[in-house]
């Protein structure tokens, strides 16, 4: 009896470190970084002009318009 336990432990801990790997796999990947544009010129007031601007930079993938101080942000993933 105390055999079978242990084996079952033994596979539900198996389990569990398969299954945050893969999560955490999923969640890397997923992650964005974002830069201030160094192209965008003036106060940030429609995520669509930010984004076609970001498009043209190098490595970015888009952009949107973030911060108090409305600065549009280039944004690739990680």
């Amino acid at each position: 009896m105390e055999r079978s336990s242990r084996s079952a432990s033994a596979l539900i801990l198996l389990m569990l470190v398969l299954i945050t790997t893969e999560i955490g796999t999923m969640a890397m990947e997923d992650r964005i970084c974002q830069s201030r544009s160094t192209e965008y010129r003036g106060m940030c007031l429609f995520d669509v002009n930010c984004d076609n601007i970001c498009k043209t930079e190098p490595g970015f993938t888009g952009g949107h318009c973030h911060s108090f101080f409305r600065s549009c942000y280039c944004t690739k993933p990680c």
